[in-house]
């Protein structure tokens, strides 16, 4: 997987552009990636829309994954400068107030648009430290490669089996973290999780950034990132909890979850349909 993906990412993001308009037919009509779990996943959340309109949001689908493996490549080794170019944080000052108290933060966000600029630029667009937690990559070659370029300007990549004790490391010493977690993974164990309606279907959220939250009294933000043209993105941070220690047990989950289901019906295509977003199964209610 290194000996393809490196030299690939000497090339100009335009021509790695190119190669994703090439790969797109192989992707969508001759291997089908993934298209059962797509096509499923797109019909229980739009029961509404026509074929077409289905189809359509498919074959956008996988247009925007192609883009998203030639802007993945192409990040691997793309400057800060270039990076900030193609990836602007529409109103960071937000955040920066907090830093300046001493106060970590925790930013939420889906598999929508692109995440992996986020992850490469987290500690270098804000002032807070930067701390992106994830699942460890299973192919073990490409996953070091991978945590290796993530974090070469200076974000931490944390396994989630790790992160309970990096919370309490930085508040001992009182540093300021942001802390980016993606929450619409599905997780693994159905009696420690938070079931709600998202997309028309009764679905599982991970707990882990509300506790967090409330255990340390760290505000939080959705953040959304939007598609401003093929290569271009802007990310808005909109508060979801000033005060996480005063919120009902749930209440932030929900506010996030409320939140990405509104940007996904805007642009439904740059959503990460090829996920299993729905394995779990809310045992407590007759479907």
């Amino acid at each position: 997987m290194n000996c393809l993906v490196m030299p690939l990412a000497w090339l100009p993001l335009r021509l790695l552009y190119l190669v994703a308009d090439l790969l797109y037919p192989v992707v969508y009509h001759i291997v089908r990636y993934r298209r059962k779990v797509v096509r499923a996943n797109l019909e229980r959340s739009f029961p509404t829309k026509t074929k077409q309109e289905i189809e359509s949001i498919e074959r956008a689908f996988y247009r925007h994954l192609c883009d998203l493996l030639a802007e993945g490549v192409w990040g691997l080794r793309a400057s800060p400068q270039q990076i900030l170019a193609h990836y602007r944080l529409t109103n960071a000052e937000i955040i920066r107030p907090l830093y300046e108290q001493g106060r970590s933060v925790i930013l939420m966000a889906g598999h929508y648009n692109n995440w992996e600029l986020m992850i490469a630029s987290l500690n270098f667009q804000l002032l807070h430290h930067g701390v992106g937690v994830g699942t460890r990559i299973a192919q073990k070659p490409f996953g070091r490669l991978l945590t290796q370029k993530r974090a070469r300007y200076g974000t931490e990549i944390v396994d989630k089996t790790d992160v309970r004790q990096v919370f309490a490391y930085y508040d001992r010493y009182c540093v300021p973290v942001a802390y980016m977690m993606l929450g619409d993974q599905s997780p693994s164990n159905p009696s420690r999780c938070l079931w709600t309606r998202f997309l028309n279907q009764d679905s599982a959220f991970l707990f882990g950034s509300e506790h967090f939250a409330k255990k340390y009294n760290c505000p939080v933000f959705y953040y959304r990132v939007a598609k401003v043209r093929r290569g271009y993105y802007e990310v808005t941070f909109e508060p979801l909890s000033v005060k996480p220690v005063d919120e009902a047990d749930g209440d932030i989950t929900r506010r996030y979850a409320s939140r990405l289901e509104a940007t996904i019906n805007e642009n439904p295509q740059f959503w990460l349909w090829s996920h299993r977003r729905w394995k779990l199964k809310n045992l407590s209610h007759d479907t």
